[in-house]
């Protein structure tokens, strides 16, 4: 519950309520309670992680409960898909957790890439590199799909449940949401000839 200083981040806590602020859950006043206003006490969690830049701005970074548990150690795919985007090559990604023998969960990260980039076995290299220097060893990416596009709804937002879904090569469930469903069995026969990192 207390504020950062300029280049500083946490999570996002709300001290005052605004017009249009959810009042309770239907039928789950305790819940609501237990969710939002119990992680910090008397304050509002909204579950995204922030952060202060240098002029005074806030940046929201997105939910905190996408994290990752890799070999023991947290990490968040918003962290990892901040990292990749900040690659010159590379113009959006989206990363998940998927099962892994050894470390529990590894990261498998689909990325696509700026206009007349292609996609090859020494971008994959840099890009697990540049991870690595960015966030930490432990963050490179297990596996990295090159795609065209991402799977989105309508409004444009990714949907990471498929992802999951391709990385764990479970059934895919429900795709009438989706802009563009072709994409996601692009994407899964994609990921099935994608060399993992040892």
């Amino acid at each position: 519950g207390n504020s950062v200083p300029l280049g500083g981040g946490g999570y996002l806590v709300l001290t005052r309520p605004w017009p249009g602020i959810l009042r309770t859950l239907y039928k789950d006043p305790d819940r609501f309670v237990e969710t939002y206003w119990s992680q910090v006490p008397g304050k509002y969690f909204a579950g995204d992680g922030c952060k202060r830049d240098m002029d005074g701005y806030y940046w929201l970074l997105g939910r905190v409960d996408d994290v990752m548990n890799v070999a023991g150690h947290r990490i968040s795919t918003t962290e990892v898909e901040s990292a990749l985007v900040a690659h010159p090559k590379v113009a959006e990604a989206a990363v998940v957790g998927r099962s892994d023998e050894m470390t529990g969960q590894a990261i498998a990260a689909f990325v696509t890439l700026r206009a007349g980039v292609t996609g090859d076995d020494a971008l994959l290299k840099e890009l697990r590199t540049w991870v690595g220097e960015k966030i930490s060893p432990i963050a490179r990416p297990k596996s990295i799909v090159f795609t065209d596009d991402l799977p989105k709804t309508r409004s444009g937002k990714i949907m990471r449940r498929l992802l999951r879904d391709i990385s764990e090569q479970r059934h895919l469930g429900d795709v009438t949401t989706l802009a563009n469903a072709d994409v996601v069995r692009e994407i899964a026969a994609m990921a099935q000839a994608t060399p993992k990192e040892d």
